[in-house]
């Protein structure tokens, strides 16, 4: 893929290689001059979603991380199996009205209006170190926001970690403030 550059840790050229090998591009989706990165191919075959796993669960690891925090949809997809590879739980990151029971929302900036995610009131306890997984890091106003969560929730930001960042929208600026010196993982930067 022109234009892609992975980060990240020698060593892992070959898990970044398998891993863009996987990534399809799909031009004009969902609209005219969009190049969509669609995971869905990864996600497909077992080695290449395995290998992810394994990263997102060693970063969970390295992160002392006592939760994972996905978010959703796709988020869901990547965390859980990676909380469940390290040993430790998951918590869904919802759209609004989604959730049964009590909530903690959080409201955020889109381009053209807001919206609002949630999690369970009771899903972190205080001093928790929750690390948030998501497939691919764009604006950031979702990751922000449940950064703002977490930490509403009395639980502790042990870092962001994504399969894909899209560089060119800036959503690791608008993140920084946010992350508090917490780290933000991208397996792939494009």
């Amino acid at each position: 893929m022109s234009g892609t550059s992975v980060s990240g840790e020698p060593g892992t050229e070959g898990l970044r290689g398998l891993l863009l090998s996987r990534i399809q591009d799909v031009p004009d989706y969902p609209q005219p001059g969009v190049m969509f990165k669609d995971i869905t191919p990864l996600l497909a075959d077992a080695a290449a979603f395995s290998a992810l796993t394994d990263a997102l669960a060693e970063l969970c690891v390295r992160h002392r991380a006592d939760k994972v925090v996905g978010l959703e949809a796709r988020g869901f997809i990547l965390a859980a199996p990676a909380a469940v590879r390290a040993g430790i739980g998951f918590v869904p990151v919802r759209k609004a009205g989604k959730l049964p029971g009590a909530t903690l929302g959080q409201a955020y900036e889109l381009e053209y209006g807001t919206a609002e995610i949630e999690i369970h009131a009771d899903a972190l306890e205080p001093g928790d170190r929750v690390l948030v997984i998501d497939d691919v890091l764009a604006t950031g106003g979702t990751a922000e926001a449940s950064l703002q969560l977490i930490r509403r929730a009395g639980a502790q930001v042990a870092g962001v970690a994504v399969l894909m960042e899209l560089g060119f929208l800036n959503g690791r600026r608008r993140l920084l403030s946010a992350l508090d010196s917490a780290p933000l993982e991208a397996l792939i930067t494009v």
